[in-house]
């Protein structure tokens, strides 16, 4: 066949094919056939009682739906964690173990939120309901099974894909990009109720199938009403909170240590020193839980700052005093964080904060290094700190901002060591490397799923709501998984920039008040010897050497064990807090290094220097 015959056959058949790709109206009208047709039309609540099981936790789930307005609302008791969560057709909640409810504002949640909604509402059978955008996205085939995949795109929502089955019309599985995670929803076992086809298996899977939650449907009913306030977030649970001696507020000291906030903390009347977490969910170590003699149950799926996960358990402490304030019957997780002692050169026992933001008006004051808890009850702010409003994304506070121009939402987490850390994501759709001239890469930080990897630069100027950071250090970082790459936040602010101020954090009313204090002027420094290091090897065990760094000029490598520093023992003489406030001496000062290499002894000098 001569070569224009070729390419004329070719456009014919490419032709042909996109004339006979099927038609996403046809497909959701297919779909809507399959599942019972016009017998959707009247429906308006729908009640489902199923049994969920997940990380090795088991239990009942009810779930009341409104199809019309797509609110809904889940109540859920998996082994000893019981909560809800909740859409009321404005506004997405939930409600945690204690009762407690958070509305989730954050882009995130709002996106979801809307997708949700959509779904409730079957607004790709019914498009009056919810506008969207509707495509055909392609055939694709998978354990034995042909899909048509239709690519929706909710108002006010994010894109997500519907898979429905070739042969029987009925949609397989959902998947939706959320902030960190592809979110896979399978659904098989179809039975008619009432003339209408609904899935009595669902699976959810983020890929990680060990932290799969499976939830097998036990009765649906059709309903014509629903309980008045059904979707609203629920008033408040009697207080679980309160001061010791009938005071109004209690003032505790704390340590920075590796610019963590270390606060002495007692469970059931024994003390322990707990990093402090504006975000962070109670959590202590199994060490501690075996201490007190708690049960621990389930394996959740933990994830932080690294791109791996860790089990998570769950436990219950009757009795919780921060000072002279308490808290009764909290839910802790629990996390094999032992190891932590060798990052933070201090151990480990646990952690704490979001507990106490929420039900405690909070002031953390850097400059003389005092947490004061206040009664959120009638609590009025009188100081000249600057007003930020804040949204909650799950726990943590976000506010918008900018670093350099560049507009994002900005996480504000008293427990990271570092001062700007910006999301792989937002790196990449603004071409940050390339914008910042970043030279600099290497280990910046360690998480709950181990190192992560930043290209490290000087931000111009950061700013949170009305006030405004000058040259922070900032991370570019490279995170393909875990919190790191979250697509809707620009950043994690820690406690480089956080201390620079005195902060009051009032979560009942969402807003906070920034105090600049003795800090802010203080310039951001950085690492000056240019190299990672944690406890290990009967000293310091060199993790990650940056290239052109003056500890790589100086001979240093990855794995090296850092006897001494100067003469001081590493780790005895010398902690490891200690050591990497050494590297950020002043340009010019010289760290003699006692190392051992593979049973060999070196001494390397490393004179200190800015590397950005």
């Amino acid at each position: 066949m001569p070569r224009f015959a070729a390419a004329a056959a070719v456009f014919f058949i490419a032709t042909s094919a996109a004339q006979a790709a099927p038609n996403s109206a046809d497909i959701l009208a297919q779909s809507k056939a399959a599942a019972g047709g016009a017998a959707w039309d009247n429906v308006h609540y729908i009640h489902t009682r199923a049994h969920g099981e997940t990380s090795g936790l088991a239990g009942p789930i009810d779930t009341v739906e409104d199809v019309h307005t797509g609110a809904a609302v889940s109540h859920y008791q998996l082994g000893p964690m019981k909560g809800a969560n909740g859409f009321d057709g404005k506004t997405a909640w939930t409600q945690d173990n204690s009762g407690q409810v958070a509305v989730q504002g954050a882009d995130d949640a709002r996106q979801g939120a809307a997708n949700d909604a959509y779904r409730t509402m079957r607004a790709y059978w019914y498009p009056d309901r919810a506008a969207a955008e509707i495509s055909y996205a392609g055939a694709k085939s998978d354990g034995g099974a042909n899909y048509d995949i239709v690519r929706i795109t909710p108002k006010g929502g994010r894109p997500f894909d519907m898979w429905i089955d070739a042969r029987t019309h009925l949609v397989g599985r959902v998947v939706e990009k959320t902030a960190i995670d592809l979110q896979t929803t399978y659904l098989s076992d179809y039975r008619s109720v009432a003339g209408k086809m609904l899935p009595f298996a669902i699976r959810q899977s983020n890929g990680e199938t060990k932290y799969d939650t499976t939830i097998k449907v036990e009765s649906v009913t059709f309903e014509d009403t629903a309980p008045a306030q059904a979707f609203a977030p629920p008033p408040p649970p009697a207080r679980d909170f309160g001061f010791l001696g009938g005071q109004k507020s209690t003032t505790l000291p704390f340590k920075l240590i590796n610019n963590h906030m270390y606060v002495v903390v007692k469970l059931n009347g024994r003390p322990y020193e707990f990093l402090f977490d504006t975000g962070g969910s109670n959590v202590i170590t199994p060490t501690v839980a075996h201490e007190l003699g708690l049960k621990l149950e389930g394996a959740f799926q933990g994830r932080g700052a690294g791109e791996k996960s860790q089990d998570v358990a769950i436990t219950m402490v009757d009795h919780m005093e921060i000072g002279g304030a308490y808290m009764n019957k909290q839910q802790f997780a629990s996390i094999a964080l032992e190891s932590f002692g060798n990052i933070e050169g201090v151990p480990i026992t646990g952690i704490f904060g979001y507990e106490v933001f929420k039900r405690f008006v909070v002031r953390t004051d850097y400059q003389t290094n005092q947490i004061t808890l206040y009664e959120p009850d009638g609590f009025a702010y009188h100081g000249p700190g600057v007003r930020v409003p804040f949204k909650l994304k799950e726990s943590i506070p976000t506010v918008p901002g900018d670093i350099d121009g560049v507009p994002g939402t900005f996480d504000l987490d008293t427990g990271s060591r570092a001062s700007v850390d910006l999301m792989a994501p937002f790196v990449a759709k603004n071409n940050l490397v390339a914008r910042f001239h970043a030279k600099l890469n290497g280990v910046n930080g360690w998480g709950v799923g181990g190192p992560a990897r930043s290209w490290i630069v000087r931000g111009h100027r950061l700013t949170l709501g009305g006030v405004s950071v000058d040259a922070p250090v900032v991370g570019l970082v490279e995170a393909k998984a875990g919190a790191f790459a979250d697509q809707y936040s620009a950043g994690n602010v820690g406690a480089g920039v956080l201390k620079k101020f005195n902060i009051v954090w009032d979560y009942g009313h969402l807003q906070i008040f920034f105090e600049r204090n003795a800090n802010y002027d203080k310039p951001d420094v950085f690492n000056r010897a240019g190299f990672w290091a944690n406890l290990g090897g009967g000293g310091f065990e060199v993790i990650d050497v940056y290239a052109g760094s003056p500890a790589a000029e100086a001979g240093l490598k990855n794995g090296d064990h850092i006897m001494a520093v100067d003469g001081r023992a590493a780790g005895r003489d010398l902690s490891l807090p200690d050591f990497r406030m050494r590297m950020k001496e002043a340009p010019g000062t010289k760290l003699t290094l006692d190392v051992m290499r593979g049973g060999q002894k070196l001494q390397l000098v490393i004179t200190l220097r800015d590397l950005i």
